[in-house]
């Protein structure tokens, strides 16, 4: 693989963005699977999906030790921040569950999105095999985003139901 150029400076810095953009997951999921208390169908995939994003995260730590690289603890940082600043702001609306799976579903295309290009860079470097990890990530990421997806309608239907009745609604 060659170690220079802009292919290879275009994957370094994606795997490394990746990294801090999977820390910035945790720092939004984590949160709100504390304040869940009438929605057990979402706290649950919210709980495998932190799950999940473990995993990532040593997975790009794998791929980066192999680079001979780690990865950016200010990035890290700066991402872990800014996610749970959002958490923060959702927790403060009357319709949180439904913010917040607003906000879920837009971030987990935002890492299909990065996770795609990422592969592609590591195709134009010729790190093809770190694809397989980087594929398992995307697949994780693409089950999140398509659970999200179908189940809004229920989650919806769900929170309407609590505030008919009266009932807190918000988480």
């Amino acid at each position: 693989m060659p170690r220079s150029g802009p292919a290879h400076s275009v994957y370094l810095d994606g795997l490394k963005n990746a990294h801090g953009m999977e820390n910035q997951a945790l720092s939004i999921m984590k949160p709100q699977l504390k304040r869940i208390e009438h929605y057990p169908d979402v706290a649950a995939q919210l709980e495998r999906h932190i799950h999940e994003t473990e995993g990532q995260i040593a997975r790009l730590e794998h791929i980066l030790g192999e680079l001979g690289e780690s990865h950016s603890k200010l990035k890290d940082a700066a991402l872990s921040f800014t996610g749970s600043m959002a958490a923060l702001t959702h927790s403060a609306a009357t319709d949180e569950i439904l913010k917040n799976s607003f906000a879920n579903f837009a971030f987990e295309n935002f890492e299909i999105a990065a996770y795609t290009s990422l592969m592609t860079a590591a195709e134009e470097t010729g790190a093809a095999e770190a694809n397989a990890l980087l594929r398992q990530s995307l697949e994780e990421e693409r089950r999140m985003a398509r659970w999200i997806e179908e189940n809004l309608p229920a989650i919806t239907r769900a929170y309407i139901g609590r505030a008919e009745a009266g009932a807190r609604a918000d988480v």
